[in-house]
């Protein structure tokens, strides 16, 4: 007996299946490379498990696929890795130090741009954790050459306008700890475009020598998380990850973890940084 699935969004089935983040998947179909059933597809086809969908003719076996228990990896990413998985320079992607698995990036950190970044094998949580409706906050520690004064913090916080649109900070605390023209501050972004943090600075005259993000949402860079090593979101942290994108927790039963893996509050397995 063939289970019938209902049909939704093609971009929407696909990221839940943790085939890439729902604007992966419509880069994917706006390039002709998706079809359902023989036809290709558009932004707006709706297909189900029971369907057909190729890729680049390769068929998608999403109705065999066993459900898998959603998970999040914090990783430490260090400065001169590249946040894409492939580089024409060939420099070192963050995809590298990762465990095996299928893993969707949340957001992007630019190779010079230390700290954290959030990886799951969950295509929807990573559209709701990157989509500017969410507004769920980054923070950044940021070292700039010079000193920030009233007018250059209020136009931060005001909005000031880039090439691409107005852009604001939400919050800039100032948290010491410079030496000679060097000075520390916090900042807080509700949104993530391109080398948006830099490019707020400059716009008030002062430039980034350091930029560290260290919060996304509700999770926090931990401090004894060496760079180039990722660490596993244990349940309650996951289900709080979840409930702050808006979503339910997802439920797998019969659900085995993998050997070897650890999924306690805090902490799972480190990896070293591969050597290139």
């Amino acid at each position: 007996m063939t289970d019938i699935s209902p049909p939704e969004r093609l971009q929407k089935l696909l990221a839940r299946a943790g085939l890439g983040s729902r604007r992966e998947i419509e880069a994917w179909i706006a390039a002709g490379e998706i079809t359902v059933n023989g036809q290709a597809a558009t932004l707006g086809t709706r297909a189900s498990l029971n369907d057909r969908i190729k890729r680049k003719g390769r068929l998608l076996q999403l109705n065999r696929a066993r459900p898998q228990a959603p998970r999040v990896l914090i990783y430490h990413k260090p400065e001169g890795e590249v946040s894409t998985r492939r580089d024409p320079e060939g420099r070192t992607s963050v995809f590298r130090a990762l465990p095996k698995g299928r893993w969707i990036g949340v957001g992007r950190l630019d190779v010079n741009t230390l700290g954290l970044l959030l990886f799951t094998n969950d295509g929807e949580l990573a559209h709701r954790l990157m989509h500017p409706s969410s507004e769920l906050e980054r923070e950044y520690a940021v070292r700039i050459r010079g000193e920030l004064d009233e007018e250059q913090r209020a136009r931060l916080l005001g909005g000031v306008m880039l090439d691409d649109g107005e852009a604001r900070f939400a919050r800039v605390d100032a948290v010491g700890g410079g030496e000679g023209s060097n000075h520390w501050y916090h900042v807080v972004l509700r949104e993530g475009r391109k080398r948006e943090v830099r490019r707020l600075w400059e716009a008030v005259g002062l430039t980034v020598s350091r930029l560290i993000r260290v919060r996304y949402g509700n999770v926090k860079l931990p401090r004894g998380l060496r760079a180039g090593r990722w660490q596993e979101l244990g349940e309650a942290q996951l289900r709080s990850l979840y409930a702050s994108a808006g979503l339910d927790f997802p439920s797998v039963e019969n659900e085995r973890p993998s050997r070897g893996r650890h999924r306690g509050a805090h902490a799972g397995r480190q990896a070293p940084r591969r050597r290139t």
